[in-house]
């Protein structure tokens, strides 16, 4: 079985949890970059919560940061409003106070978008109201 960094990460962007799972227990790196230079963490199906549970399980970087952007995990999850993938990555270290390429924390991309439950959660996170 071929264990690149594309197939994991096609996996988990089209939110397979059993192809996930099954190429990581065939010892598929879970931070290996597919041909974009992408880890299937950064390209997950967002709001598949136990694809990012298996990834963050079998060492996948929740912190890892897109080398164009600067965007991190909990920056798409926080823009697309998936609370349930949010509090898994905090949860598993990812960092709530850091800044994309254009100096938007997690909470000011979620306020954009209007979803609120993921902005009180970011608040509360960092200490605020």
């Amino acid at each position: 079985m071929e264990l690149s960094g594309d197939r994991l990460a096609t996996a988990a962007a089209r939110g397979r949890v059993d192809e996930v799972r099954a190429l990581l227990e065939a010892g598929a790196p879970p931070n290996a970059p597919n041909r974009y230079g992408r880890r299937p963490i950064q390209v997950m199906m967002m709001g598949n919560t136990r694809v990012a549970e298996l990834l963050l399980l079998h060492g996948a970087e929740a912190n890892c940061a897109d080398p164009a952007t600067l965007t991190r995990p909990v920056h798409d999850a926080a823009r697309e409003g998936f609370l349930d993938t949010l509090v898994t990555l905090h949860r598993a270290g990812a960092r709530l106070d850091v800044r994309d390429a254009w100096g938007r924390l997690p909470v000011d991309l979620a306020e954009e978008r209007g979803h609120r439950d993921v902005a009180q959660y970011l608040l509360e996170a960092a200490g605020g109201p």
